[in-house]
C-alpha cells in the first residue's frame, strides 16, 4: 500500500475545532515564542487524531511549539496548511521538518499581506462606517457595523482556513488570486470618504441631521462609488485619499456655515 494511499485524513469536526481554537491564537501570546503556544493548543485536536503513539504525539506537539508569528486572521492559512502536512507526515509521505519549513516560510508573507488588508483597510475602513451610522442611526448602527465587519472577516479566515488545509503549499496561489491588496486600496479610499461624511454630520445642526438619514446614505453611496470609479481609472492612491479628505473637509465647513455652526 501506498504511502498516499494510507494517509489518514483529520474529520471535519476534529478541524472545525481546530479552527475554534485558532480565534484565540494569541491568548497565550509571550515574549520568547509569540503565539507559539496558542498555535500548538489549536492544532492539538489534529495530532491527537493523527497520532495515537503518546510519544509520536509529543514529538508533534514539540514541532509546533517553535517560534511563530503571523498576523491572527491570515493565521487560519498556515494552521489549515500544518494539519495538510501533519496528515503527511504521519503517513510517512513527508518528513518531520516539512510543516516547521511549511510555516516558517508563510508567517512573514501572510502577516504582510493581513496587516495590509485587516489592520490598515477593513477595520478602519469599517471603524469609520461605523462612525456614520452611529450618528445616524445611535447603537444600532454600530451594532449592524459590527455584524457585518465579523462577517466579513470570519468569512475569510474560515476561507483561509480551508484553503490552506486543502491546497498545502499550494495556498499561496489561492491567496494571491484574492487580490487583498487591490481590495485594500479601495477600501482605504472608502474610510476617507466615510470620515468626510462623518464630519458633516457632526457639524450638522438638528434640522439638518433629520433629514441626514434620507441623504446620507446616498451621498455615501455616491461617494463610495466615485472613488471606486477614480481608482479603476488609474488614479494614485495618495492623491485620491487626499481629494477625498479634502473634499470631505470642505463638505463639513460648508453644511457648517450653511446651517450655523460657524
Amino acid at each position: 500500500m501506498s504511502a498516499a494511499a494510507a494517509l489518514t485524513r483529520v474529520s471535519p469536526a476534529t478541524r472545525a475545532r481546530c479552527f475554534w481554537r485558532g480565534l484565540f491564537l494569541q491568548a497565550a501570546w509571550n515574549r520568547r515564542g509569540m503565539q507559539n503556544l496558542g498555535f500548538a493548543y489549536a492544532i492539538d485536536p489534529a495530532l491527537k487524531a493523527l497520532y495515537r503513539d503518546p510519544a509520536a504525539r509529543r514529538a508533534a506537539l514539540g514541532r509546533h511549539l517553535g517560534f511563530f508569528n503571523c498576523h491572527p486572521y491570515a493565521a487560519a492559512a498556515i494552521l489549515g496548511g500544518a494539519i495538510h502536512h501533519e496528515e503527511r507526515i504521519a503517513a510517512g509521505a513527508e518528513p518531520a521538518q516539512a510543516v516547521v519549513a511549511y510555516k516558517a516560510t508563510l508567517q512573514g508573507p501572510l502577516a504582510a499581506v493581513g496587516d495590509g488588508f485587516f489592520w490598515t483597510a477593513l477595520r478602519p475602513s469599517f471603524g469609520a462606517l461605523a462612525a456614520v451610522a452611529a450618528l445616524l442611526f445611535g447603537w444600532p448602527g454600530v451594532v449592524g457595523t459590527l455584524t457585518i465587519y465579523n462577517a466579513i472577516h470570519l468569512s475569510l479566515r474560515i476561507g483561509l482556513f480551508r484553503a490552506g488545509y486543502r491546497e498545502g503549499d499550494a495556498v499561496v496561489g489561492a491567496i494571491a488570486r484574492l487580490a487583498l491588496p487591490v481590495i485594500a486600496d479601495r477600501l482605504r479610499l472608502a474610510g476617507a470618504v466615510l470620515c468626510g461624511v462623518a464630519a458633516s454630520l457632526l457639524l450638522a445642526t438638528p434640522p439638518v441631521r433629520d433629514v441626514a438619514p434620507l441623504l446620507a446614505p446616498a451621498a455615501t453611496a455616491v461617494a463610495a462609488a466615485a472613488g471606486y470609479l477614480v481608482l479603476a481609472r488609474g488614479a494614485g492612491l495618495f492623491p485620491a485619499t487626499y481629494a477625498a479628505l479634502a473634499g470631505g473637509a470642505g463638505a463639513a465647513l460648508l453644511a457648517g456655515r450653511l446651517h450655523g455652526s460657524f
